[in-house]
């Protein structure tokens, strides 16, 4: 790929390594195999980028292909020795946290709304602009993978669906340099937060932000559950285990670890 000008500055001032590639099958896989063979080489928030992802994947293992120059792939590798492995769970709603503040920042003033639908959808007036999956590096317990792909020049002709956006399908510019900056920042803020308060998502804020962002809370929602059932209802709150709780019309709580929901109204 083509740097933007001058590069990524404000990137790599907060990232110890940003690696620039032109082209890769998933930047994803590219950081888990570096970072496995060098681990020392790939410190706490390093990434690697490109606007040229061959063969992306998303959550439920569903692709993600865009034509070269209309996305931003990036994938992140944290490090998070402090936060107990029952609490990471939250970090990948934590990464989609950190992504909406990134965006938001790149439309404030325009009139456009970002949001986050559960668990770590970004939204962009509704529509679907980022998706992000998270990976443990095998072996390395502690070293997660997040991976973020945005939807940044894609005409809209080009959408993969009817259900997807991107910033210049609504008229928007972005930087990119300034949206990774942002986003680095924020999802390193909310880390150290969880890990400070021993892994408690409600004591260290991170529910509190993530709440706040999540317009899937008090949304009516069709979930759609890896068994093939779908689950009908409000969505009520996003619990202490990270989960999204659904209110049933005969008042039933449900509370849903993983699933595809879909916003009614």
């Amino acid at each position: 790929m083509t740097s933007p000008p001058g590069g990524y500055p404000l990137t790599a001032a907060i990232s110890p390594r940003v690696q620039v590639v032109q082209t890769t099958d998933s930047t994803n896989a590219d950081v888990i195999r570096h970072a496995s063979v060098a681990p020392d080489q790939w410190p706490h928030l390093s990434l690697l980028v490109t606007t040229d992802q061959r063969a992306g994947r998303g959550r439920l293992d569903r692709t993600w292909v865009a034509p070269p120059g209309t996305a931003l792939a990036v994938s992140v590798l944290v490090r998070v020795p402090g936060i107990p492995p029952q609490s990471r769970g939250w970090i990948p709603l934590a990464a989609g946290a950190a992504t909406t503040r990134a965006v938001s920042s790149q439309i404030r003033g325009t009139g456009h709304a970002a949001g986050l639908k559960w668990p770590n959808d970004v939204l962009l007036d509704g529509g679907k602009l980022c998706g992000i999956l998270s990976e443990v590096i095998p072996g390395h317990p502690d070293a997660i993978v997040i991976g973020v792909g945005v939807n940044t020049r894609m005409a809209r002709v080009d959408l993969p669906v009817e259900t997807a956006t991107s910033f210049e399908a609504v008229g928007l510019e972005v930087d990119d340099d300034r949206l990774l900056a942002d986003f680095l920042t924020s999802l390193d803020e909310q880390l150290v937060a969880l890990a400070a308060a021993g892994g408690d998502a409600a004591a260290s804020g991170v529910l509190g932000e993530i709440e706040a962002l999540c317009t899937t809370i008090g949304s009516d929602v069709v979930v759609s559950l890896p068994d093939g059932a779908a689950l009908e209802g409000r969505a009520q709150r996003i619990d202490s285990q990270g989960r999204l709780v659904v209110v049933a019309v005969s008042g039933v709580e449900s509370a849903v670890s993983a699933g595809d929901v879909v916003h009614v109204r």
